[in-house]
This record gives structure tokens, C-alpha cells and sequence, in this order.
């Protein structure tokens, strides 16, 4: 999650610690320009909005840690984490808004960096915009996606990150069941964890553990980044110079950031952030309208929910709280104002991919069946298709082994469906629609910390208790 470069140097320099101390800590920083040139851009808000992207550099992993936790491979040289960060005119808040890297977008009109070639506007997946125009295209390409001006650009890889969390002494994180993912190597029992930067970056990066894929992912990315703000606050790191520096040195070491960052702008945000907790950050990811959106010749893209982004950011423009107040959070967790005769389920349905099957010889229950599921929540193809076969009495629901606890959440919308796991069936979950289909359940996710029209959440309602 190495959006942790942003506030935890800001965080870290709230300990009060002299300017002794933090002066020559920037010039480990290499600097980029990537407001060069720069027009029409985005009128300022109030605040301040820090784009955060992570990429995925290994070039100085050892060899031992690219086994180890999974690091192989050729990287992408795009962005593997894109995030926003809004620290508030008063600087008693940080807002981080997560963009899922493969978020549909429109690349503004550019020089490709590595073969010189001129293009024209093009819609590409946004961690692309990295790969053909760097921070400078990156920064345009946001800017122009959200309408928030963008006022500083940190950029950290995967060495950096891991060495950030050892300096700390590790990062505590609690899961309430075991996660597992073999693509980046994760192995967590249900329970509390203490991790190593290595461990660390294997639970961020990971995204094949469920259904909810880069959304999960994300999440996931907003509990480590909280659990760091609070073993760099409690953990006696501002209080003590020497693991200050040791830190800061460690986390600077590889970031890439805009001119404009340096020594005087972390001091000016330390004196005003110096009472800073987890619970002065709140997380978010930005409203999604479509999971898989096709885009010929680029794929499936993750396109947004157009009306509720542009209320999201505007609320970043006008430097207003993404969370709902602590009185809407008691209400919230309390049941009050659910929707009535829903079943609570652990996966959140947006996150689950569904092909709905007509199974009978009844015309157009397939399209009943996926406009039903696609109104409570889930992610349908909108293109039901005819089942083969004789026709079915019973509903069948068949599914990935990998994609488990999906399928029990689209279970619960279907009940009395067989369920059948299916080994490479994907992340699509399929339903073939029974002669004893009755209709379609309603159901929501248990996140009793998540709320508000942006489903935010503090830092101190996602750490460990």
C-alpha cells in the first residue's frame, strides 16, 4: 500500500520533532516534474490533494524475497495502486479515496514516453496511463477523470514499502476468517497477525482470495494503511529521533515526488496535524456503476457510477467528511433504516460476477432472474442466456472453489438453489434458472463501520481492537 508515504511522513513529522532532525531528508527524494506544461486544469478546492500511485518496481528485491513472498515476473511499468489523498484546510482529516486500477478511462491527448509516438484522446484502463506518459499523463488523466486539482505527486515502489513497514517493527492486522491467496503466497489463520513488510505487501497486492477481487483488494489496502497511522503514533516512532530518521530515511529512500514537496511542506503539516490518529482518517472507494465493463481491444474495465463519483469528488472539492457522523454509525449498526426482509451476507454483491442460464421453457425468466439479482446488487452481465438441456427443476448455482464465499452471498438471493463447485470456472458465477424459482431474495453486506451516501469508513473502526 504505498500510498503509506504520503500521510506517514506527515504523520510521523507531528511528533514535534526539531527541523534539525527533518532538514536533509528530502534530498533522498528523486523529483519529477509532472505538472510540466499543464493546461486547463481543474479549478483548486480547499485543502490539499496528493496523488498517491504505487508502482511495481522490484528492481533491488533480493532474490531470497522475490521467491519468498511471489515477486517474479517481468513488472508492468504502470501503476499497481492509485490513490487520493484530501488533507483537510484545518488538517484534522485525511481522506484517501481508492481508484481501482483498471477503472474505464479516457487518456487525455499525448506523446507516448517510450516510442515518441503522438496520440490522439483513447479509452484505456487507468494504470495504463503510467506506462505511456508517466506521473505527467497520470496526473492529467486523474485530474481530468475527477475534477480535483491535484497539488503534490508521491510516488513509491515495492522496495520501498516493505522496508517502510520492517522500520515501523511491522503492521498488526486482524482477519475474523483465514485468507488465502496462492498468486501472491498470502497464508492467514483467522485472527490477529503481526507482519513483516514482506507479509505486508503479499496482503495488499492480493486479489484473488475472493469474488470481490480489486475491490477487496482495496479494502483490504485501507486497513493496512490505518494500522500503520497507528503503529507510527502509538508505537514510540515520533518520540524517538533516531527510529524517526530511520524511518523516514527508509520510506524517502525511493519515492519519487513533485518539486514542490520537501523539508518546509512536511514541517507545516506536522504543526498542524500533530494530534493525528487513525480516527482523523477516513477510507473510501471510489462508486462503482459496472465490474466488467467491455472495451474493445482493451477488455474488461471497471467503469464508475458517473452521478455518485461526481458527488464523491465534489464533497473532496468542498473539503466536507466522506464518513457519516458518529450518530448515523450507532443508527447504522444498530439496524436501524436497513431495507426490509434483506438477508445480511459476508461478500457484498456488487463484488459477484453472475451469467444467468434460462433452465426452462418459460420465455424471458432468464432476463426476470438477471434484472432481479442486478437490483438487489449484483453484478449480472445483463445478457441471460438459454440453458442446454433438458429443462431443470431445480435452480442450480455453480461456481469456482476459489470464489466460495461469493457464491454463498448469491445463494442467499436464490434460495434452495443447488449449489455445484466447478474447478476454472472463473470469478463469473453462473445460474441456471429452475422451474422452482419463487423469486429473488434482497441482501447487503455486514460493514457496520462503512456508511454514508460514499460507504466511508474511519481508521479507528477498521484496526484491530
Amino acid at each position: 500500500m504505498r500510498m503509506a508515504t504520503a500521510l506517514s511522513v506527515a504523520v510521523l513529522a507531528a511528533g514535534g520533532i526539531g527541523h534539525a532532525v527533518v532538514t536533509g531528508l528530502d534530498t533522498g527524494i528523486t523529483r519529477v516534474d509532472p505538472f510540466k506544461d499543464m493546461k486547463n486544469r481543474p479549478q483548486a478546492g480547499h485543502g490539499m490533494n496528493v496523488l498517491v500511485v504505487g508502482t511495481d518496481g522490484r528492481d533491488r528485491i533480493t532474490p531470497e524475497e522475490k521467491e519468498k513472498y511471489r515477486l517474479g515476473g517481468a513488472p508492468c511499468h504502470c501503476t499497481d495502486t492509485v490513490m487520493l489523498v484530501h488533507i483537510s484546510e484545518d488538517r484534522e482529516r485525511a481522506s484517501v479515496v481508492s481508484l481501482p486500477r483498471d477503472s474505464y478511462a479516457e487518456m487525455p491527448e499525448h506523446t507516448d514516453l517510450t516510442s515518441g509516438k503522438k496520440h490522439q484522446s483513447h479509452p484505456v484502463k487507468l494504470n495504463a496511463a503510467y506506462a505511456e506518459g508517466g506521473p505527467g499523463l497520470t496526473v492529467r488523466t486523474v485530474e481530468s477523470m475527477t475534477g480535483v486539482k491535484i497539488d503534490h505527486y508521491l510516488e513509491v515502489d515495492f522496495t520501498s514499502f516493505m522496508r517502510t513497514v520492517d522500520a515501523v517493527g511491522g503492521v498488526q492486522i486482524c482477519t475474523t476468517r483465514a485468507v488465502k491467496d496462492s498468486y501472491t503466497g498470502l497464508d492467514l489463520t483467522a485472527g490477529t497477525h503481526e507482519l513483516d513488510g514482506g507479509q505486508a505487501l503479499q496482503y495488499v497486492r492480493s486479489r484473488h482470495i475472493d469474488g470481490a477481487a480489486d475491490i477487496g483488494r482495496m479494502q483490504r489496502q485501507q486497513r493496512f494503511l490505518a494500522a500503520l497511522i497507528e503503529r507510527a503514533t502509538s508505537g514510540g516512532v515520533l518520540l524517538n529521533p533516531v527510529r524517526f530518521r530511520e524511518m523516514a530515511t527508509t520510506m524517502l529512500s525511493s519515492v519519487r515526488a513533485d518539486e514542490d514537496f520537501g523539508t518546509d511542506q512536511m514541517l507545516a503539516l506536522a504543526k498542524a496535524m500533530r494530534g493525528f490518529t487513525p480516527a482523523s482518517s477516513e477510507f473510501v472507494s471510489v462508486p462503482i456503476g459496472d465490474m466488467s465493463f467491455p472495451v474493445k481491444g482493451i477488455g474488461s474495465t471497471v467503469k464508475w457510477d458517473a452521478a455518485k463519483a461526481q458527488k464523491l469528488f465534489q464533497a473532496l472539492r468542498e473539503d466536507r467528511p466522506l464518513a457519516p457522523t458518529t450518530a448515523t454509525q450507532k443508527a447504522a449498526s444498530s439496524g436501524k433504516g436497513a431495507a426490509p426482509r434483506t438477508v445480511v451476507v459476508d461478500v457484498p454483491p456488487r463484488t459477484v460476477r453472475v451469467q444467468v442460464y434460462n433452465g426452462t421453457r418459460t420465455d424471458g425468466l432468464g432476463r426476470k432472474v438477471d434484472d432481479a439479482l442486478r437490483a438487489t446488487g449484483f453484478d449480472t452481465t445483463r445478457t441471460p442466456k438459454t440453458g442446454a438441456g433438458q429443462e431443470r427443476a431445480r435452480t442450480l448455482l455453480e461456481y469456482d472453489p476459489r470464489w466460495d464465499r461469493s457464491a454463498k452471498s448469491l445463494a442467499a438471493a436464490l434460495p434452495g438453489a443447488e449449489l455445484r463447485a466447478v474447478a476454472g470456472r472463473g470469478g463469473t458465477l453462473r445460474v441456471t434458472v429452475g422451474a422452482d424459482y419463487r423469486g429473488v431474495t434482497g441482501v447487503r453486506a455486514e460493514d457496520a463501520g462503512r456508511g454514508g451516501p460514499f460507504e466511508a469508513v474511519t481508521g479507528d473502526q477498521v484496526v484491530c481492537p
